[in-house]
This record gives structure tokens, C-alpha cells and sequence, in this order.
């Protein structure tokens, strides 16, 4: 794991506050119900972000924003036109030099000037050897050959010449001597293959004495300055490539009239093939601060060390910028194998984001965390899944969503089982039997007399409009057997998600509230078996054939036989008829259905009937041969058999609980 260290500032929460797990789970729900996986389901919740947390998608799209606009101010013209306008102004003064002569040697030199090359770097070659007669213009043209040098310098090795006002003649030569040395202990490590000689510091200390006024602040070690030379050089490069072949080689020959030094140039050729070796998957994407100073800026900022870029300098920064801004969209993207929020660059992203993207960076980077952290989620066999903490927590936020839409009324059943508190009180009415809320009645007393402008004073009198009682339930202790279709067609239909919600709704409503009940999920497909609730988001979904309810209502039967609990029902949630059924334990899947199938399933139904034990079916779908299967069920075993859409089930399951038993 790698740790990112910055300033505080003020403004950090150095405690940092912690993510709701329970919101989360719910926002990442659908998606590991639906068997996405832990891993992909909180990926996608990373791209999509929270309230209040941008997510990358939305980074990602912003980057690419600005990427397109500095692409478009990117004009491959600019330096060449820049130099042809500065050329143009200096041979216009030297004409209105020879102008003010009237000799044959002024005339030959305006015959010169006249004849100049048509391209920039021509015309810089032969005003190279001309003898200037305007003293202005010779010291503009003496200028404009200083700053190209440090421009064209500059856009290859701005870390290294970023610092210098001007590149003089003289410059070259110890620029010249200090990429030989830094060619020798490039050639040294390639030597060792590839990794750092034992005596590389050492060596390094003595390049920073000898050239440190060319270095950049203070590199630690070479690959520091490494790291920003090869990104410049990969800028470079580009920028080059983006030019059409004529104004690429009209550069390359400015280059040479500039500098006009073999040793340089043989030097600058040795350093692009060493950092190419020293880089052979490109530039690193985490080291070095390119461009300017806090990297947002336009084309045409100016660098850290405060220094005019030129043109052609400027157009590589901004081509510097350009992939800084690519890379950040692919590590925002996480396209490629293994990836995660730790490769995003986080210094990258508030250069050109600011400080609220990276502040949301590193509240997406906690959601895993908190997650695992919380026990909501583990890590097992390389997967995050649900534990059953977090399939608890996942059912308490489905529960309440539920509940939230469902219409409570005070029970009024009294046989069976001694009452139970619900936690609740109500108005007291006449006949009520339910034993008074003593705390609630003088609470409200209180508010009626203070209401009435009477302060109370030692006695409280109490009127009948202030009596409260304590709402009781009375139910027997029930026993459940879930029954849920995860055949493939629930996914296709779209029932998967809101069936599974409603299972750990149930499962949490039970836990919570009706800890003397029990709740038996049992899943069927192809086949029946017994799941638990952190079961439900399981990585994928069943790509197999068949809707063996006869093995569910077998498997419910023999589960619900050994529960105690007095009261015992099924509740089936299917969208299919059957199309399977066990032959000496074996499923035997047929579509259409054929009458073995139907029979033997309607058989297994009336033995659940005949020991007492209720049936609710609900059915997600509307098919001619499940509506005529189900309302056979329904005469031949006196169970109750619903039509609804897979998002009311969840409220009528749900809501319909606390209602369920002999007196239903």
C-alpha cells in the first residue's frame, strides 16, 4: 500500500470523518444483489460517487474537458510564426539602415535581405552570416539567437535549463559538459542492468557540486531528475510528431543553426537513447511536477522559476500537460487489469482538479476500508463479499424503506401468546385493555396545562384526552419458509433485485423485532437448497434452466417439521411455472411444462397443506400457464396466491408480517 504525505493546511479533519456503512451498503445494494461482486459493485460506486463526493466518472469527464480545450489553443504554427514575426521586425530594421545609404554595398545587402529563404529557419541560417549594418537590429538578432537556444533547450530539458534567463554560446559548452556527465552515470546503471551501482550516490553528490546551478531545486537522487527529464522528453517527442513533416525538419534545422555544436548535439542524441532504456514503458506517471507551477494553468503560464518560456517551450508544456491530463483519465478510468484508487495520482489531480476532487478521492479511497473495517464486508479468496453483519445491515436499510411506505395500525387481536410491548404508544380509547403508558400520560397532561397558560405546581391534574397507552402485540411464535425463485429468467425480467431486497428486509424484521420467530431461506432453481442471508449477494447469478418448486416445497417441509414454533407458513416468490422436478434425486428440467412435472409439484404442496402449514404464493408475472398452475395450487391446498409487481412484494411481505397466523 502506498501512503501520500501533504501539509496540513487548517482545514483537514485530522480524525476524518467516517462514511455511514449502512448508506453504503444501500447504494451499492442492487448491484450485489444482482451478483456483480463486491470488488465491481464498489468500482461502480466509485464511478458513479455519493452526495457530496464527486465520483471519477465525473473526474474522468472533466479532465478529458480541459484536455480538449487545450488541445484546440494548441497551435502547431505558433512557434515558427512567432519566429517569423520576430525576424521579419529585425529585417525591417536593418532595411530602414540601408536605406539611409546610397552606396552599392547597401544596395547588395537589401538585395540579400530581399532574397532570403521564405521559412523561418532558412532566413535565421543566412541572417547568421550576414553583416548587420543597423546596430539595433545586430543586438536583436544576437537576442533572439540566446533566447532560442534557452527555448528549444528548454523544451527538452526545461528541468535542467528552466532556471536560466538566456543561453548564451557559453551555456552550451557547460550544458554541453553536464549531459555528458549525466550520460555516464545513465551508461553506468545500464551496466549494472538497470539497477542503481553502489557507488551512484556518491557520484550523483559530485554532478550536483559540479552543475547544481543547472539542476532543479534539489533532486534527492538520479531518478528524481530522471523521472521529470523523461516526461519532458516524451513531451517533446510528441509535440514533434504532431507536426507535419515540413515544419518538423524546418525545427530540427533551427536547432542546428542555433546551437551549430557537434558535442551537444551528440550529447542531446546519446540522452534520448539512455532515457529511453532507463524507461522503456514511457515516463513514470508519479514522479515530477510538469509544466507550471500548480499545472492549471494555459498554454503560456509561465514556469516555477519564473522565467518567459518561448514558444516552442510553450507548446511543449502544454503538450506536457496534455498527457498528464491522459494519464489521469485512465487511472480515473481503471480499465486496465489490477487497478485501483491508490494508482490515481492525487498531487496530479488537485493541479488540475483542485482541492476538492482530491478531498473526494480520498473519501472514495475509505469506502473499502470502512467497509471491511465495520465488518460489513471481507476479503475471501481474493473476493470482497458480504458478511452476514453486512447482509443485516443491507436488510435493516431495505426494512426501513419498506416500512417507511407502510400503513400501521394498532393490532386488535388478543388470543394466543401473552401480549408483547411494541415500544409504542396511542391515545387511549374506550374498552382499550392495553395497560396505561404512565410516563407518556403525565408527559402529555404536562404539555395540555402548560398549553392552557398553567404552569403545573406540585399536582398534575389528569383529563381523559391525556391518557396514553402502551401498544402490545399478540401473536404466535411463526415459523418461515422463504421460498425464492433465483431461476435465470428473474434477472432477465428484472425480479432479482427487488425479491432479494425483500428477503433481507424480512430477515431483518424477524431478527430485530421477532426474535422468538424464525425465517428459513431456501433458494431453488434447477434445485432447492438452503441459503443465509450474505448468500443473497453472492458474485454472479445462475445461468441454468428449470423452476423446481417441487424440491423447495420438499426441502421447506422437512425444515419447517423440525422448527417448534407453533404457527408454520411457506411464502413462494416466483415469476415461472414449474419446468423441473426431482426423479431419484436428480432434476429433470422440461419446457413447456408436462403434466409429471406439474403433478408431482402440486403433490408435495398438499403434503405442506396437510401438516398445517400455509402457503402464500406470490407471483411476478401474469403467463397463461402460471396463473392457471397457481390457482390449482390455490384450491387443492387453501393457500393464497397474489399477482403483483416484483416492487410491491417487498411492502406486502414486509408489511403483512406482523399480521400473519391462525387468526389471518
Amino acid at each position: 500500500m502506498r501512503w501520500r504525505y501533504r501539509r496540513w493546511d487548517g482545514r483537514q479533519d485530522p480524525l476524518g470523518a467516517r462514511p455511514d456503512v449502512s448508506e453504503l451498503l444501500d447504494r451499492i445494494g442492487d448491484d450485489l444483489l444482482m451478483g456483480a461482486g463486491g470488488r465491481d459493485a464498489l468500482a461502480e460506486l466509485r464511478r458513479r460517487g455519493m452526495p457530496g463526493v464527486r465520483g471519477t466518472e465525473s473526474m474522468r469527464r472533466e479532465l478529458a474537458r480541459r484536455r480538449r480545450e487545450l488541445q484546440q489553443e494548441l497551435d502547431a504554427d505558433g512557434p515558427l510564426a512567432d519566429l517569423a514575426r520576430e525576424l521579419d521586425e529585425i529585417i525591417g530594421m536593418e532595411s530602414e539602415a540601408l536605406a539611409q545609404r546610397d552606396d552599392d554595398e547597401a544596395t547588395f545587402d537589401q538585395m540579400r535581405l530581399d532574397a532570403l529563404p521564405a521559412d523561418p529557419a532558412g532566413r535565421f541560417r543566412e541572417l547568421s552570416e550576414y553583416d548587420f549594418s543597423s546596430p539595433e537590429a545586430a543586438q536583436r538578432f544576437a537576442e533572439l539567437g540566446d533566447k532560442l537556444r534557452k527555448d528549444i533547450l528548454d523544451a527538452h530539458l526545461k528541468a535542467l535549463t528552466g532556471a536560466l534567463e538566456s543561453v548564451t554560446e557559453e551555456d552550451v559548452a557547460r550544458i554541453a559538459a553536464m549531459l555528458g556527465d549525466l550520460n555516464e552515470l545513465l551508461e553506468a546503471r545500464a551496466a549494472n542492468g538497470g539497477d542503481p551501482p553502489p557507488d551512484e550516490a556518491e557520484r550523483f553528490e559530485e554532478f550536483k557540486a559540479k552543475h547544481g546551478d543547472l539542476l532543479p531545486g534539489d533532486p534527492a537522487d538520479l531518478d528524481e531528475l530522471l523521472a521529470e527529464m523523461a516526461r519532458r522528453a516524451a513531451a517533446a517527442e510528441q509535440f514533434l510528431r504532431s507536426l507535419p513533416a515540413e515544419q518538423r525538419e524546418q525545427l530540427q534545422q533551427l536547432a542546428r543553426e542555433v546551437f551549430d555544436d557537434l558535442d551537444l548535439e551528440f550529447q542531446l542524441s546519446q540522452l534520448g537513447g539512455n532515457l529511453a532504456a532507463a524507461f522503456p514503458d514511457g515516463p513514470p506517471d508519479s514522479w515530477g511536477q510538469p509544466g507550471p507551477g500548480d499545472g492549471t494553468g494555459e498554454p503560456g503560464d509561465e514556469p516555477d522559476s519564473g522565467q518567459p518560456s518561448g514558444p516552442i517551450s510553450r507548446v511543449v508544456d502544454a503538450w506536457e500537460r496534455v498527457a498528464e491530463l491522459e494519464d489521469l483519465e485512465q487511472q480515473l478510468a481503471g480499465s486496465y487489469e489490477g487497478a485501483t484508487l491508490d494508482d490515481i495520482d492525487e498531487e496530479a489531480l488537485r493541479r488540475h482538479l483542485g482541492e476538492d476532487a482530491a478531498g473526494d478521492l480520498g473519501e472514495l479511497r475509505k469506502i473499502e476500508r470502512e467497509l471491511e473495517r465495520s465488518g460489513a464486508m471481507r476479503v475471501k479468496d481474493g473476493e470482497l463479499e458480504l458478511t452476514p453483519r453486512g447482509a443485516r445491515l443491507l436488510g435493516e436499510r431495505a426494512l426501513a424503506k419498506l416500512m417507511a411506505r407502510v400503513r400501521r395500525e394498532p393490532s386488535t387481536r388478543t388470543a394466543g401468546a401473552d401480549p408483547e410491548l411494541t415500544g409504542q404508544t396511542r391515545p387511549w380509547a374506550f374498552g382499550d385493555r392495553e395497560p396505561l403508558s404512565v410516563s407518556r400520560t403525565l408527559h402529555e397532561a404536562v404539555l395540555r396545562e402548560v398549553g392552557e397558560g398553567r404552569a403545573p405546581a406540585g399536582r398534575v391534574r389528569l383529563q381523559a384526552d391525556d391518557l396514553q397507552v402502551a401498544e402490545t402485540e399478540v401473536r404466535p411464535r411463526t415459523a418461515t419458509a422463504l421460498l425464492l425463485d433465483l431461476s435465470f429468467s428473474m434477472p432477465l425480467q428484472g425480479h432479482f433485485v427487488p425479491a432479494k431486497r425483500m428477503a433481507l428486509a424480512l430477515h431483518a424484521l424477524i431478527e430485530g423485532k421477532h426474535r422468538q420467530d424464525s425465517l428459513h431461506l431456501i433458494g431453488f432453481s434447477d434445485y432447492a437448497r438452503m441459503m443465509k442471508p450474505a448468500d443473497l449477494a453472492a458474485a454472479g447469478f445462475e445461468r441454468v434452466y428449470g423452476t423446481n418448486m417441487h424440491h423447495a416445497f420438499q426441502l421447506a417441509r422437512r425444515v419447517l417439521a423440525d422448527d417448534p414454533r407453533p404457527v408454520k407458513r411457506v411464502v413462494m416468490v416466483t415469476d415461472g411455472e414449474p419446468t423441473s422436478h426431482l426423479v431419484h434425486g436428480r432434476s429433470v428440467f422440461h419446457w413447456p411444462p408436462v403434466p409429471e412435472t406439474l403433478e408431482v409439484t402440486l403433490r408435495e404442496a398438499m403434503r405442506l397443506a396437510r401438516l398445517g402449514i400455509e402457503l402464500d404464493v406470490f407471483l411476478l408475472e401474469d403467463e397463461p400457464g402460471l396463473v392457471a398452475f397457481s390457482e390449482r395450487l390455490a384450491q387443492l391446498t387453501g393457500g393464497e396466491v397474489v399477482r403483483m409487481s416484483a416492487e410491491e412484494v417487498g411492502r406486502t411481505v414486509v408489511g403483512g408480517y406482523g399480521g400473519w397466523g391462525p387468526a389471518h
